[in-house]
């Protein structure tokens, strides 16, 4: 079951969601038929769930949301990208362990 920390982005809200946030955002682009991304899942929510209040954390459906999909340039999936000051920080491609994702987002996940 996914976490109700875990937004859904899409190409209407993406800028006032992302761009927009006070809070690093960390987005994760996926679509259901993609097995790594499915895998990669449950990490998502775990992140979304510590870091709750400190980074805002969501998902973008590459296949319903194709016009923030194409402005990044996503060709493989899951991409994970690291949003902060609406500024792209960081891109990850393809399946991670959590501590990735943590380095990422650096001094905005410390305690």
């Amino acid at each position: 079951m996914a976490s109700p920390n875990v937004q859904q982005f899409t190409d209407s809200n993406f800028d006032a969601e992302v761009l927009g946030s006070d809070k690093p955002v960390l987005v994760d682009f996926w679509a259901q038929w993609c097995p790594p991304c499915r895998a990669l899942g449950p990490t998502i929510d775990a992140l979304a769930d510590q870091l709750a209040g400190k980074v805002k954390v969501g998902k973008v459906n590459t296949d319903e949301n194709q016009g923030i999909a194409s402005r990044y340039g996503i060709t493989s999936i899951p991409t994970v990208m690291v949003f902060r000051n609406g500024n792209l920080e960081k891109r990850l491609v393809g399946l991670r362990p959590q501590g990735d994702f943590l380095a990422a987002l650096g001094e905005s996940v410390a305690a």
